[in-house]
């Protein structure tokens, strides 16, 4: 069985994805010791909240425009590339409309979410720009879904590379010769992702795609499809960061600072996550009956399997590294990044499980009922963790809402399976 795995074209371009995966993760994680060394745990605490909240509302502004157009794009690039185009075009109209709307109400509440929710005067300005790097978060995942529909699995690789070394580069320019603070350490981080979709165009076929025409006649079947993976992914989005939110609210700025340092070191695992589902997941799309399906699924299982494996004989290595890395003010972050982590590991093993369900039954309405479940956990048991356990409590309530994630959608796909 094993000679047949990595014989696979999966495998195969599962090990450029990984292997280019890993090290933009590992270009991320020193782009992020060094901020966090650079600034220390108070200031790295106010740039983690600003860039949670970017991401988050990056997340929903998208409204599954992400997942369709890896569905319908790849449905249609063969037999049908003017409809392919059409998508593809939709979708950047769409990101581009997201962004306006998602910018002018962040900058607008950001003096209100800074004094009254998160009782931090100083995240103004840092909010403010968060809701101008909504637009490049968004561009960027646009390019990188364009890549992994054309299956580029090396340039998708070279692109994310190129983005995160250039950031490093720029951090330790700013750190070690001029003056690196919360807003040009934000500012490293929001212009590259534009950066990366301007290389993308050079590489994607952007002339035949903005020529495309009548593509809001294909709005009704993307969004047929995109509600309810909009619906969980909103849900899902404020869910997983709902712990960082609450940190803010109940703690400090230094232990969100702490905190935000072990979420850095796990950063890697749902980067890679995401390097195999762009793999995995036109490949779900293609089969056309359970037999099929099955085959890869245990193939592509057992293979998640072995890299959970290595994942937990890292951890050690890890723990020894965290001080030396980010200097011995935070020494605290490791008990809550070894709960991360296993949380990650059960997050990498569930792949197949979330892949097999949205792409090949195409049941993203599952993930509301599971969205909304993590929400609750994150919500109510995090509320109570955190007041007690601080930073400890919202790892181990992330762990808890990873594993849910994992369960409810076994069961559902073993009872799918049995009928």
């Amino acid at each position: 069985m094993f000679k047949n795995i990595i014989r696979t074209a999966t495998f195969k371009q599962s090990q450029i994805t990984i292997i280019g995966t890993l090290i933009n993760g590992t270009l991320g994680a020193l782009f992020y010791i060094f901020l966090a060394r650079f600034l220390g745990p108070s200031d790295f605490g106010l740039l983690t909240i600003a860039l949670t909240t970017l991401v988050l509302i990056a997340d929903m502004a998208d409204i599954g425009t992400n997942t369709g157009l890896i569905r319908f794009v790849s449905a249609n690039l063969i037999q049908s590339s003017d409809k392919a185009y059409r998508f593809l075009k939709l979708s950047l109209e769409i990101k581009l409309f997201a962004w306006a709307i998602s910018f002018l109400i962040i900058f607008l509440l950001a003096p209100f979410l800074a004094r009254e929710v998160f009782h931090k005067e100083d995240l103004i300005l840092p909010l403010k720009l968060a809701a101008f790097g909504v637009g490049g978060a968004l561009l960027f995942s646009f390019a990188t879904s364009a890549l992994q529909v054309y299956q580029k699995y090396f340039l998708w690789s070279a692109v994310n590379i190129l983005t995160n070394f250039l950031r490093l580069i720029l951090i330790l320019a700013l750190g070690y010769y001029l003056t690196l603070n919360v807003t040009n350490g934000l500012l490293v981080y929001i212009i590259l992702p534009f950066f990366g979709f301007f290389v993308t165009l050079f590489i994607l076929p952007a002339r035949k795609i903005l020529a495309g025409k009548n593509e809001f006649s294909l709005s009704k079947e993307l969004f047929r499809y995109n509600i309810p993976v909009a619906i969980f992914t909103v849900i899902a989005a404020f869910s997983a960061r709902l712990d960082t939110y609450l940190n803010a609210a109940l703690l400090s700025a230094r232990e969100v600072g702490i905190y935000g340092a072990a979420n850095q070191m796990v950063a890697v695992m749902p980067q890679l996550v995401s390097a195999l589902g762009l793999v995995a997941s036109p490949k779900f799309a293609s089969f056309q009956n359970n037999k099929q399906m099955l085959i890869y699924f245990k193939k592509f299982q057992f293979f998640v399997s072995g890299l959970c494996l290595l994942g937990i004989l890292t951890i050690p290595v890890a723990v020894f590294l965290i001080p030396l890395l980010f200097g011995p003010q935070y020494v605290d972050a490791v008990l809550p990044f070894i709960f991360l982590f296993l949380a990650m590991i059960v997050f990498l093993f569930s792949i197949p499980v979330h892949h097999s369900i949205i792409f090949y039954f195409g049941r993203p309405d599952v993930f509301i009922w599971v969205s909304l479940g993590h929400l609750t956990i994150i919500g109510g048991l995090g509320y109570i963790m955190i007041s007690n356990f601080g930073i400890i409590g919202a790892s181990i309530t992330v762990l808890a809402g990873t594993t849910f994630n994992f369960l409810y959608p076994l069961f559902w796909l073993l009872i799918k399976l049995k009928k």
